[in-house]
């Protein structure tokens, strides 16, 4: 078998994982979390177990369950029983906004009209008018602003990203990826409920389209088809996106059932088969043409210590966005969030 390395002489795990900054190299800052759930919780255990940033406070609209989360994940955090409370304090720099999608857009602007910076969680908001207000507030207000796609900044999507620039596999020619979860139907659950914004899409969806952006870009063309939930949200989704190169993006959502939860790299010389839960810290197998295999392990583990190192690096260098999740990359995959869903027929409460 061909040496795996020959083709690209000096190419070493060390050499990829190099690629993603040590979140522990990044400057400390103080933040504060809005939402006290379970995104909430893994973000905070992330900053304090791998960072060196604190979580400072935490806000709910309950004062017991800020209370509680202040316990389990931020020991010495100051618990605030309002969003307006935790906005508002002087110790935080920065502000999580970790709320249902529904809610992104008013906890945003309320941070930013606090003079905060902030990390929104994805999806941004519901729709694009509601990112373009919010990014036109950050610019107004000077601050920075960035969704929280996590999978862009983890070590393996890093190392993913060298192995196709240094030409590993050619030209990428497809991309699969799907997040498919089965979750019993109950109306009342978020992921059912319209008036938060539910749907496989904009809480699983995001990750298999945002993570074909990042590798292919705005697609020219943008085909979906699915059904819908009795709530009238999307709960089982195919997607195909089309580019003028002769690209294309095989990618699935579901809530109806278990699917393996992976994503495949095509190119011209090989592929990229990346393990499951692709979006999150994972490994992958290179597969060339000629034969070479070879493995990047990755490590396992919580991931979102990187994204809150990389918003610490943006504030000390006074930038207000991050060329890894730009403002405009940001619209880009908001629209075609928006357009999966009129193609489905999804509309929220409101729009």
């Amino acid at each position: 078998m061909t040496d795996p390395r020959s083709f690209a002489p000096g190419l070493t795990d060390d050499d990829l994982a190099g690629l993603a900054p040590d979140p522990q190299d990044a400057p400390p800052v103080r933040w504060g979390v809005l939402g006290a759930g379970n995104i909430a919780s893994s973000f905070a255990d992330g900053v304090r177990e791998s960072t060196r940033a604190a979580v400072v406070a935490v806000g709910s609209r309950d004062l017991a369950k800020a209370e509680a989360f202040a316990t389990a994940h931020a020991p010495g955090a100051r618990a605030h029983g309002t969003y307006e409370e935790l906005v508002s304090d002087p110790d935080v720099d920065v502000v999580y906004v970790a709320t249902p999608h529904s809610h992104h857009h008013e906890h945003a602007l309320l941070a930013i009209r606090a003079g905060k910076h902030v990390l929104v969680e994805k999806a941004f908001t519901r729709n694009t008018p509601e990112a373009q207000e919010v990014l036109a507030a950050a610019k107004e207000a000077g601050v920075f602003c960035m969704e929280a796609m996590w999978t862009r900044f983890l070590p393996h999507v890093a190392a993913l990203r060298g192995v196709i620039a240094r030409g590993e596999i050619g030209e990428v020619v497809t991309v699969s990826a799907d997040f498919d979860i089965k979750v019993p139907y109950d109306p009342a659950h978020r992921l059912f409920a319209p008036e938060l914004a539910g749907g496989a899409l904009l809480d699983l969806g995001i990750y298999p389209l945002a993570f074909a952006h990042d590798l292919l870009g705005v697609p020219s063309a943008v085909t979906a088809v699915g059904t819908l939930a009795a709530t009238g949200v999307d709960d089982h989704l195919s997607m195909v996106l089309s580019y003028d190169s002769g690209a294309q993006a095989l990618l699935h959502t579901s809530t109806r059932a278990q699917g393996p939860c992976t994503a495949v790299v095509v190119g011209t010389e090989g592929r990229i088969e990346v393990d499951n839960w692709f979006f999150t810290p994972t490994g992958f197998r290179v597969v060339r043409n000629d034969g070479a295999t070879w493995d990047y392990e990755g490590f396992r583990g919580e991931g979102k210590q990187y994204e809150a190192a990389e918003v610490a690096r943006r504030l000390a260098a006074g930038e207000t966005e991050s060329p890894r999740i730009s403002w405009a990359a940001t619209l880009e995959v908001m629209g075609l969030l928006d357009e999966v869903r009129r193609q489905v027929g999804v509309v929220y409460p409101g729009e």
